[in-house]
């Protein structure tokens, strides 16, 4: 079996079917990579950084192509390799490795596909019967009425886990968080406080900080233990992304200094940088999206080195449904995965894309059954879809500020 081309579809669809969520982001954009072979076998992969920076994507898919065609598509860390090589100069971290993920993707697809495996098993098999998930819900929408009311929402679904964010969202103010230690911690304490008395203390609840993606609030060392000792009592699962993506010296003080799990890594965009951080034991929860961090493989290398540091992994899982799959693989092939991230109340890049192979029960993911990675990439679809210019996502600044 030869590949005999490589192709990129990028779509643009609704964001999220979650009238919560959608008062924040009411679209989405994807990349997804395709690569075709002499057998009749098709591969689908998709690159996080489809979400992101859409038309970036297929200029460099075209870089790599030709290291791709006319090869064995189940050579897959040869080919990786070869690519990654290829442009080490400037593909060990970011856009690069990122949309090496997508490509590593749909060569795992053809293998899984060839063998008539799911994927997991190609990785090592599954480590798990099932594996618990929560709702990522994106912003706290206030009023608290409308909090619970998304709780409520969650639960609904079948959720027993959930993810809210620091601070508040109103479709008026937008996010409102504060810096100051106190203001943050009273009110991060006070969200928790009327959660625990709403829902009681048998549902989990995660938060996440955002401090990566905010640009008017970014917490320092001390504002983020103030939030985390304040908030202890309450029993949360983990405290996502307290502090910005770069703090290296500050999550690992703030591991050493809490008792709260501390949970982070989703823009770590190679093994390389998941080196650095872990190392540092700078996460108690490590989030690794294998749509994101250079492939699946190296999904598996990151699950590794956290073991080794005696920490746990909880994917990440923003992207649409070959990145949701990707991540379920990944996850259920980890033996230190604790609970994956599943968007709720998914959209149609989601829905339309998985092949009918996502299955959850009582707030349980089962392992997918399907050859490959069990995702599907139509006509149908891609012409329902079509890819709008200025669809991703990015953090809004003066002179480019998002509209959507």
């Amino acid at each position: 079996m030869k590949i005999t081309d490589v192709k990129t579809v990028l779509l643009t669809g609704p964001c999220t079917n979650d009238p919560f969520l959608s008062e924040a982001r009411k679209r989405r954009s994807a990349a997804f990579i395709e690569i075709y072979t002499d057998s009749g076998i098709v591969g689908i992969g998709e690159t996080y950084a489809g979400y992101f920076v859409p038309e970036l994507v297929p200029e460099i898919v075209k870089f790599f192509a030709p290291i791709l065609i006319g090869q064995d598509p189940t050579n897959i860390q040869l080919l990786w390799q070869r690519m990654y090589q290829c442009g080490n100069y400037w593909c060990r971290v970011g856009l690069g490795s990122a949309v090496l993920s997508g490509i590593e993707a749909a060569l795992w697809d053809i293998k899984g596909k060839k063998e008539k495996l799911p994927v997991y098993q190609l990785l090592g098999g599954a480590k798990h019967k099932r594996l618990l998930c929560y709702a990522t819900g994106g912003p706290s929408n206030y009023p608290l009425e409308n909090l619970e009311k998304k709780i409520e929402y969650y639960l609904s679904l079948g959720f027993v886990a959930v993810k809210i964010a620091a601070g508040s969202f109103t479709k008026e103010k937008g996010l409102v968080i504060s810096s100051d230690p106190n203001q943050a911690a009273d009110f991060e304490a006070g969200k928790l406080e009327f959660l625990r008395r709403r829902f009681g203390k048998n549902l989990l609840v995660m938060i996440d900080g955002h401090m990566g993606n905010n640009d008017s609030c970014v917490w320092n060392l001390q504002t983020a233990y103030a939030v985390l000792e304040a908030i202890k009592e309450y029993d949360i699962f983990f405290f996502e992304e307290p502090l910005h993506y770069t703090d290296i010296y500050g999550y690992a003080n703030l591991c050493k200094m809490t008792q709260v799990p501390v949970a982070g890594g989703e823009c770590l965009s190679s093994f390389s940088e998941w080196q650095i951080f872990v190392n540092s034991d700078c996460f108690d929860i490590g989030q690794p999206d294998a749509a994101f961090v250079g492939g699946l493989a190296e999904f598996m290398k990151v699950s590794d080195l956290l073991k080794g540091r005696n920490r746990k992994l909880a994917t990440h899982s923003w992207g649409a449904g070959g990145a949701f799959m990707q991540n379920i693989h990944c996850g259920f092939a980890c033996e230190n995965t604790i609970i994956l991230e599943v968007a709720p109340a998914f959209g149609p890049l989601h829905s339309e894309i998985i092949d009918d192979d996502f299955y959850m029960k009582d707030g349980y993911v089962y392992p997918p059954s399907k050859p490959g990675l069990g995702i599907k990439l139509t006509d149908e679809i891609k012409n329902k879809y079509k890819f709008i210019p200025g669809s991703g996502e990015f953090n809004s600044v003066a002179g480019k500020v998002l509209r959507d």
